[in-house]
């Protein structure tokens, strides 16, 4: 069994008391049982957290919306088990959601799982996202360092050299010097 499902079905064995729910959902097979979760009304969040995370596993495109929004809750695990779901759903729609999600200064906090993910994707959004979101983290006083980190990760990673300025300016920012200087070190120059 998979890291990221094995945590995600003991969290929600956890939450569901290890209902007779939880064990059908955990159990089935059957896309549109586990769909019907996801638009059934009172349903608790463990059950449409795993039904979403299994349809995005099994390239169910129904899951991306349930997804898409748990990518953006205040749970970090909740987060990070959309982010690999939505990874692996293969839905062209899933890079701009992401972008969106990194970029929304309203909800920054939230916005380290949705940067990774656009990192994994290496979407045409992914650079110009990510540039954005840096700029906005390297004013004074910013509490969002560990998102301003993985930007800084991600563009490296991704070498493009569009990212060259902003990883530039995080030079002057002691938090994301070194960081910098590594992403700087990926990516090639022009000659």
């Amino acid at each position: 069994m998979d890291e990221e499902l094995r945590s995600l079905t003991e969290r929600s064995r956890g939450e569901s008391g290890g209902s007779a729910a939880y064990e059908r959902l955990a159990a089935t097979g059957d896309h549109d049982e586990l769909a019907e979760v996801l638009t059934a009304p009172g349903q608790p969040l463990w059950a449409r957290e795993l039904a979403a995370f299994r349809l995005g596993l099994a390239g169910d495109r129904r899951a991306f919306e349930a997804l898409v929004l748990l990518l953006n809750h205040r749970d970090p695990q909740r987060c990070a088990s959309a982010a690999y779901a939505l990874a692996r759903l293969g839905d062209p729609r899933t890079a701009r959601a992401a972008a969106a999600l990194a970029t929304n200064e309203l909800r920054v906090a939230y916005a380290l799982h949705p940067v990774r993910l656009l990192v994994e994707l290496r979407a045409p959004e992914s650079v110009p996202a990510l540039i954005t979101t840096l700029q906005r983290r390297l004013r004074p006083h910013d509490p969002y360092r560990r998102v301003a980190l993985a930007c800084v990760d991600g563009l490296g990673a991704l070498g493009d050299a569009r990212a060259r300025p902003v990883l530039d300016e995080a030079l002057a920012h002691p938090a994301l010097a070194e960081a910098a200087v590594h992403a700087l070190a990926r990516i090639p120059r022009r000659r």
